[in-house]
Formats: C-alpha cells, sequence, structure tokens
C-alpha cells in the first residue's frame, strides 16, 4: 500500500491575506512539479511567529491529499486525479472557524471570508469538482451519484461538468 500525505491549506496560507499566494504556491511549487514525476514542495506558515516556516518536499510517488479554499482551481484542475468541493453555507463556515479559533480567528473573519468569496467568484472551484459535497448542518443528505465512495452521512451531488 503506498502511503498518503495530507497537506493542509491552513498550514501554507502565508498570513490573513494569503490565500491568494497559497493557492498559486501548491499549484507551481507542489503540484505541477510532481506531475512531471519530479518531488514537488511546499512552504509552511509559522501562525506564532508570523513569518514563512519550514519548507516540506514530497516525493512524486506519494499520495498527496490536498485541502482548503484555494486548492482547487482551473489552472490546477488538470493536475489532480480526484477533485471535490465541500459547499458549506457563509455563516456555518463562520461557526464553525470561530468554534475551532474562537478569538483568535474573530478579528480575521471578516478580511478572510472577503477573499474566499472572491476566489470562489474567480476561480467556480465548483465548476471543476468531480464530487460536490453538501456540507450543511441545516440540509438533508443528497443521494450519492458521483461513483465514488463517500462515507456515510456525507451527501453529493454531481458537479455538473
Amino acid at each position: 500500500m503506498r502511503s498518503v500525505q495530507i497537506v493542509h491549506l491552513d498550514d501554507i496560507y502565508p498570513g490573513w491575506d494569503g490565500l491568494r499566494w497559497a493557492s498559486e504556491h501548491v499549484r507551481t511549487d507542489l503540484l505541477e512539479p510532481r506531475a512531471l514525476g519530479r518531488p514537488g514542495r511546499w512552504r509552511q506558515w509559522d501562525w506564532s511567529a508570523n513569518r514563512p516556516g519550514a519548507t516540506h518536499d514530497l516525493p512524486a510517488d506519494v499520495r498527496l491529499i490536498v485541502e482548503g479554499v484555494g486548492s482547487l482551481t482551473c489552472a490546477s484542475r488538470h493536475l489532480v486525479d480526484v477533485a471535490f468541493w465541500v459547499e458549506t453555507p457563509a455563516n456555518e463556515r463562520r461557526r464553525r472557524a470561530l468554534s475551532r479559533d474562537g478569538a483568535l480567528y474573530a478579528p480575521h473573519w471578516a478580511r478572510w471570508s472577503a477573499q474566499e468569496d472572491a476566489f470562489i467568484e474567480r476561480e467556480h472551484p465548483c465548476d471543476y469538482a468531480d464530487v460536490v459535497v453538501d456540507n450543511a448542518a441545516t440540509r438533508g443528505i443528497a443521494a450519492a451519484s458521483s461513483g465514488w465512495a463517500i462515507p456515510s452521512g456525507i451527501g453529493t451531488a454531481p458537479s455538473g461538468r
């Protein structure tokens, strides 16, 4: 069995204004080299020091999951095998973020949310997803129609691609 590495964009965003940079960085430094059979790399952000942290190399033969807003773009879609988009209403995203990170996140929510909104408007990541997961706490479970095995309790809908 091959190993799997998960890269969280929360570990890459260079501060509270870094969504666009992280999205480009993942594409150019991590995904593109791996698509050519070379190791990819990603730079961690040291949130406590508010500066760049360690750089991590990832061999091309290690399976990779990249998660977070900014990971799925028109320019990166051809570099991945399967793309998921998780759809959650803004009020639920805010509630979850603040319950997870509390006072640390609260003063930055509006500017981060504006970057997310701009990214979604610019990139339309849902249009490039093979599977769209309806992750709203208040919605029912949609029928799984993608052909992918999705854990129980997660609803999916085709992307319409």
